[in-house]
């Protein structure tokens, strides 16, 4: 059985972690496959958005798989294969601009919450639990948890979560914008599918370009942001995209955008 479930319908991807038995926890399968699973994204043309969930109603993702982990600490240091998460993975090393939306059920922790933050939008179901609890195996988040929850989350709030391991439920994590929406279980991927439904109906070569300019900017100051706007505005002037957009808004229809 795979790890990691990779479906397309129409221009959205499904990316499901496919471990119920262990609370879809993060094993080197897992590993892989996401990132087979982010590169078959970044390198489709027929794909715009891209959906992530876990399977069953317990989790969406409980981490890393620790047992895996155990057992690898437990060869010799001279005889040990490479460590059981890659260098590069969804969460670091990996940019790619089509938007990620994150369909959050159950227990999502540790690595769980990390693949969730490095998503774009996250929907949580009313069962969800969000926490980084590294710390209380005396480690810390070292998916971009230290980095990423302090950019989503009022500054205090984040390092609360980071410093005592606490989760949040779903409601809470709404109240403090670590999740955009909270819905039903039963309406999580209804939700989800009908927001990448909203977001396809756009230019996709303007939604990309929004992503990038956003997360882009981030690390500048106000003046290099703006100038990093326009560059990357200025790579949709000759688009085919563009030149529908208005037509179609004259023509008084629906465009028909094409990603070139």
């Amino acid at each position: 059985m795979s790890a990691v479930l990779y479906e397309k319908k129409g221009k959205i991807a499904y990316i499901t972690l496919n471990r119920p038995e262990a609370l879809n926890s993060l094993n080197l399968d897992a590993w892989n496959g996401l990132i087979e699973a982010w590169i078959g994204v970044r390198d489709d043309p027929d794909i715009w958005v891209a959906i992530v969930t876990g399977t069953g109603e317990k989790a969406f993702c409980a981490g890393q798989d620790l047992k895996e982990l155990n057992q690898w600490m437990m060869i010799p240091e001279d005889q040990r294969p490479p460590v059981p998460v890659p260098d590069i993975t969804p969460m670091r090393g990996m940019e790619v601009w089509k938007p990620f939306i994150a369909a959050i059920n159950g227990i999502c922790t540790g690595g769980g919450l990390e693949l969730a933050l490095a998503c774009d939008i996250s929907i949580a179901a009313d069962n969800a639990r969000l926490g980084l609890a590294e710390v209380k195996q005396a480690l810390i988040p070292g998916m971009g948890g230290t980095q990423r929850l302090p950019r989503v989350i009022p500054f205090r709030k984040a390092l609360e979560m980071l410093m005592t391991g606490d989760f949040v439920d779903a409601q809470e994590a709404y109240r403090i914008g670590l999740v955009n929406q909270v819905v039903p279980l039963s309406e999580l991927m209804p939700t989800a599918e009908a927001l990448a439904q909203r977001i396809c109906e756009n230019g996709p070569l303007a939604v990309r370009a929004i992503k990038e300019a956003a997360y882009r900017g981030l690390g500048m100051n106000l003046s290099d942001s703006l100038r990093l706007e326009q560059e990357v505005l200025s790579k949709l002037a000759d688009t085919e995209d563009l030149k529908e957009g208005p037509r179609a808004f004259a023509e008084k229809r629906n465009p028909v955008y094409k990603a070139r």
